[in-house]
């Protein structure tokens, strides 16, 4: 809650604090969660599909690509609406990016894929432009909801948003699971997948008129004097490095551990469609419930010291957990994987507090929106980068080393001795109305 009581005072139209704070946290729930279900679509809804509209040599490295451009746009839209989101409003911005999503979705489900490059390079576009506007979504949205939380809620709060991710996971799987169950393989390839699409765009919309009808600031904008991105990422006394780092080692886990294993449990491990979207299904849940556990978790021990442990424990178990899931089959197949989402990607649960209670309101939504974003640039290069690693230690040693790494990141970004979290309660508190 508001300690702070310099700064402007919210109008009286606004909500009772309870009422505006359930307001608040549902549209960060509901917006990451739409944001992550566009993101990983290709991913999970396009895989089937992927040889019958790419090809079979170019599947792999165009999955990839649209992959890719969804994560280079959105440290672009964290940068244009971070920004303005400190300026402005954080209300305000969120239903601007959410409408563009909508719109950005609903064109991908008309893109003439399996006709030459050209569908290609316009899904490539599309995702562009989605990532842009996804970027300014959660810059916006997952502040907001913060600022309205009591510090002592803000750790399952973020729990709870941060699941969001392999709860959209998980119901992309399941949804391409009874897709390809009633209309079977060749019709799914062939029209099938564009279902998805239009339905991420109609969730979207939804999303767009709850917020414009039920979600307003907790508080006035106040941006500092001086350009708000140059405030964030130099005014904050390294706080800015740490987090890119931090942030560099999930988006590894994320990319090695969804993005790029997905796909390879069918052209590598040799599942087909169906077995590869039950596997991310039972892996994607159980992530999400684990992601609920940690944030909650953070409140009570510290996020800086579960974040930290969390590195540590990942960069040792992580590679030796990929490299079983490459080994096994079956049943045990579908454990390592689930496994593995738990000790790598559930490390996000914390990260909507941790992340907005490093920075001071006036600068919030821009720190957390290029903490969280710019990070994800050099791990989403890995079709590049990545090639050459597995060509040298084999496909299984590349994605061990990768996530090996990861957890370092993630060790040496969370380290910070004698530092107390805001939201344990514990210590002096970290700089939030200011």
């Amino acid at each position: 809650m508001r300690t702070d009581t310099s700064t402007a005072q919210a109008p009286v139209a606004h909500p009772a604090p309870g009422h505006g704070a359930a307001r608040a946290a549902r549209g960060a729930v509901l917006t990451n969660y739409i944001d992550q279900f566009d993101i990983f679509l290709p991913v999970l809804a396009l895989a089937p599909a992927a040889v019958a509209i790419y090809g079979a040599p170019n599947a792999a490295l165009a999955s990839a690509l649209v992959f890719v451009a969804t994560l280079i746009g959105r440290p672009l839209g964290s940068a244009i609406f971070g920004p303005l989101a400190d300026r402005i409003g954080r209300s305000r911005i969120t239903r601007i990016s959410v409408a563009g999503v909508a719109l950005v979705t609903f064109a991908m489900a008309l893109v003439p894929l399996g006709a030459g490059h050209a569908g290609l390079v316009a899904l490539v576009a599309l995702r562009f432009l989605g990532g842009v506007f996804i970027g300014g979504g959660y810059t916006a949205a997952i502040p907001l909801a913060m600022e309205w939380a009591e510090p002592r809620r803000r750790g399952a709060l973020s729990g709870l948003i941060m699941a969001m991710s392999p709860a959209a996971n998980a119901t992309l799987a399941a949804s391409t699971l009874g897709l390809l169950a009633i209309l079977g393989p060749d019709a799914y390839a062939g029209w099938g997948w564009r279902f998805p699409f239009l339905a991420g765009a109609l969730l979207t919309a939804a999303l767009f008129l709850y917020l414009r009808l039920r979600v307003e600031d907790r508080d006035e904008p106040s941006p500092p004097a001086a350009g708000v991105i140059t405030a964030a990422v130099r005014g904050s006394r390294g706080t800015f490095v740490r987090l890119f780092v931090l942030m560099t080692g999930l988006w590894l886990f994320t990319n090695i551990a969804v993005a790029l294993l997905t796909p390879q449990l069918g052209t590598i491990i040799g599942l087909d469609g169906s077995a590869v979207a039950f596997t991310m299904l039972v892996a994607t849940i159980v992530s999400a419930v684990a992601m609920v556990a940690t944030g909650a978790a953070s409140t009570r021990i510290g996020r800086h010291r579960l974040l930290f442990w969390f590195g540590v424990v990942a960069a040792v178990a992580a590679p030796l957990t990929i490299l079983g899931v490459f080994r096994s089959s079956g049943v045990v197949l579908v454990v390592l994987v689930a496994l593995l989402q738990v000790i790598t990607v559930s490390a996000y649960g914390p990260i909507g507090a941790h992340l907005a209670e490093q920075f001071p309101r006036s600068i919030r939504a821009t720190g957390y929106g290029l903490a969280y974003s710019t990070s994800i640039i050099l791990p989403a290069l890995y079709p590049y980068y990545l090639p050459p690693v597995q060509q040298l230690l084999g496909v299984p040693g590349a994605s061990a080393l990768m996530l090996g790494i990861g957890g370092v990141l993630v060790a040496i970004g969370a380290w910070r001795p004698r530092v107390i979290d805001r939201g344990s309660g514990r210590g002096r508190p970290l700089r939030w109305d200011a």
